[in-house]
């Protein structure tokens, strides 16, 4: 493959994602390069006359303390490569690599070109350094990026250590991930929704344009507009005048979902592209800064989670109906043979545990505190924390949906519907591809392999409506 040129600017989250998991061999953009290059001039000739934080200075408490040691770059990335014991996943190293790569290219470290070098070769040749979970706390992820400085060797000098550890790359790698995951699970929601819909019957009078209009929220109307792509032309009567919450609310549940990833991908797109340097070298001058705080990235997690968690209790309040016989028309818990047949009982208890795990997640990490280096630090935005409560948030939803996913399509298979009953409407061929995926009995057994196969059909779909975007019609468009 050639190599694609980083730049420092029109990185997204996607793209980002994109060429970590490809492995596609980058360099560093010719603009970019003289940008570093001037910027290392610049701030070597400005430690000349003034203290720069962390060339001639200490870090933390220490920024009083001067220092011309020429080992004061390597004991700082000595001592702060102390970590946790938990090494990051080789997809986040990758991807936090390349996106340290891309911020140096943006300017205003004053590390020299060949660091950002160093970093692409170790991308390129795939010889990833281990870096560990432990003291990032969303004000730079000061060990593991450490870690990173000891393994680049002399490329990184007694003045270049701090310049190297000023960034949230590694927390960006894993937000970048969340984000991507996030936002093909949210496109595949709507799917299941609609089985659900059809499974209970629904009024499709919810999703009528004339009522979004009329409250315009952005994602909920995206919402809406999908469902009416998937349902429109149903044959099937609605069986009440009033559908329960978990149908009736369900593009305004679904809505801040969409707004909030949209939201989080914007911050990530602004920080994985900034020079958010501390202290970021301009032309003639260095100025110390607090861009290393991460908290716009966590308020946005936090949101994300919050809005994540509604999806999950709405999941559970659809399939509290689908094992409804007064709402379905349907025997109880879709139960099918001998008498006092269990069913789908369990299912239910499978998505409270999920919803109980979605529910701990949720909670908003920048609700944290700190104060650290002597009281020279008295503030954290817990962004680390935050992306991994969202991983955990988002398999836990995963789990939920694939619940109702096996219970909606038990519900219509039990009904006796099959997808060309609910032509012309789209929601048809995604009714086939489950009922083919789906085993087809329907008396008392373990049914863990059905949530399985039910989780695995959640990422090819999701798959399938990013390699065909016009497919999907959704809450990404």
């Amino acid at each position: 493959m050639e190599p694609i040129e980083i730049t420092g600017q029109g990185l997204s989250p996607l793209t980002a994602v994109a060429l970590g998991q490809r492995r596609t061999p980058v360099v560093l953009g010719s603009a970019a390069r003289q940008r570093m290059a001037a910027a290392a001039t610049a701030v070597a000739e400005i430690a000349k006359v003034r203290p720069v934080y962390g060339r001639t200075t200490g870090v933390g408490a220490n920024r009083d303390v001067l220092t011309t040691d020429p080992e004061h770059g390597a004991r700082l990335l000595a001592s702060h490569s102390t970590t946790g014991t938990t090494p990051y996943p080789k997809d986040v190293v990758r991807l936090g690599l390349l996106i340290r790569v891309n911020q140096l290219a943006a300017g205003g470290s004053g590390l020299t070109p060949e660091v950002a070098d160093a970093i692409i070769a170790l991308l390129n040749d795939d010889e990833l350094p281990d870096l560990h979970r432990g003291g990032a706390i969303g004000t730079g992820d000061l060990g593991p990026l450490a870690e990173l400085g000891l393994a680049l060797g002399d490329v990184i000098d007694g003045t270049s250590a701090l310049p190297l550890l000023s960034s949230n790359a590694i927390t960006l790698a894993e937000c970048c991930l969340a984000h991507v995951e996030a936002a093909t699970l949210i496109n595949v929601v709507p799917l299941v929704g609609a089985l659900s819909h059809v499974a209970l019957h629904g009024n499709g009078e919810v999703y009528d344009a004339r009522v979004h209009d009329a409250r315009p929220q952005p994602g909920q109307v995206r919402v809406a507009r999908r469902m009416r792509a998937l349902l429109e032309g149903l044959p099937l009567a609605p069986a009440r005048v009033q559908d329960p919450f978990g149908l009736r609310a369900f593009a305004q549940v679904l809505g801040p979902a969409v707004d909030h990833v949209d939201a989080l991908g914007n911050a990530l797109t602004v920080d994985i592209n900034a020079a958010a340097e501390n202290p970021l070298v301009a032309t003639d001058t260095v100025l110390h800064n607090g861009n290393w705080h991460a908290m716009p990235i966590a308020l946005a997690l936090d949101a994300l989670r919050l809005s994540l968690h509604s999806i999950a209790t709405l999941s559970t309040s659809r399939l509290a109906n689908l094992v409804d016989p007064e709402f379905t028309g349907l025997s109880r818990f879709l139960a099918s043979g001998a008498e006092a047949s269990s069913g789908v009982m369990m299912i239910e208890y499978v998505a409270h545990d999920a919803l109980a795990s979605a529910r701990s997640s949720a909670q908003p990490a920048t609700l944290g505190t700190a104060t650290l280096s002597r009281g020279a630090e008295h503030h954290a935005s817990f962004a680390p924390q935050a992306a991994a409560l969202t991983a955990q948030l988002l398999d836990a939803l995963r789990d939920v949906l694939s619940c109702e996913l096996v219970t909606a399509v038990r519900a219509i298979r039990l009904a006796g519907l099959s997808p060309d009953e609910l032509a012309p409407a789209a929601v048809g061929p995604w009714l086939a591809d489950a009922l083919a995926a789906l085993p087809e009995a329907l008396t008392d057994r373990s049914l863990r392999d059905d949530l399985q196969i039910a989780r695995g059909l959640l990422t090819q779909w999701g798959d399938r409506q990013i390699e065909h975007p016009a497919e999907a019609s959704g809450p990404a468009e």
